[in-house]
């Protein structure tokens, strides 16, 4: 799979706003996204602190659907190179990555959780937070030209059905298990 030219040209785009400043805070950002670690360590925070467990279920399926699909099936089927590995001119704030490009496994990542959240009514403010944060990381993986606008793309959208599929489960699991408790007492 290759680049549409346009998505050069908003890469080329970005490399335009750096500064030392932003640069720092970017690579900040994008360090979050880092092998899911702050969505893991949220979606554990919930598991021991929020007592409707459902929002941290939905985060941890969500998460674990996102490994799957996007960094175990699709980065190694499509094979897409980063943008970084093609032109080599542009100054890298971040290591490099040695993993295929499509989709982005932040973007993916970072949407899955933070979609988990915005799910529950009780965590929406917290959700809402979260959605902001996984666009910045989205946006975080432009700015330091390790991925195609295509491919933040698709791990955005990935992460958005990755997260409402677990809704839909962990809903479901909770409404069998509610039955079945019903059922037991009488």
């Amino acid at each position: 799979m290759t680049y549409f030219p346009w998505e050069m040209d908003l890469l080329q785009w970005f490399q335009g706003l750096h500064n030392p400043l932003l640069d720092k805070v970017m690579v900040v950002i994008t360090s979050l996204g880092n092998a899911g670690i702050f969505w893991i360590v949220v979606t554990v925070a919930m598991l021991i602190f929020c007592k409707d467990k459902r929002v941290a279920w939905t985060s941890a399926l969500a998460l674990l659907f996102s490994l799957i699909v996007v960094n175990c099936g699709l980065k190694n089927i499509v094979g897409r190179d980063r943008p970084c590995w093609i032109d080599d001119s542009v100054s890298m704030l971040v290591k490099i990555p040695k993993d295929f490009s499509f989709p982005s496994g932040h973007s993916s990542a970072s949407f899955a959780s933070a979609v988990a959240i915005v799910q529950y009514a009780k965590y929406r403010k917290q959700g809402i937070a979260a959605v902001i944060l996984a666009c910045c990381i989205a946006v975080s993986r432009l700015y330091l030209f390790v991925h195609w606008p295509t491919d933040v793309l698709a791990g955005t959208v990935l992460g958005i059905v990755e997260a409402v599929l677990a809704g839909i489960i962990v809903r479901f699991i909770y409404k069998k298990r509610e039955e079945k408790k019903k059922l037991t007492v009488q």
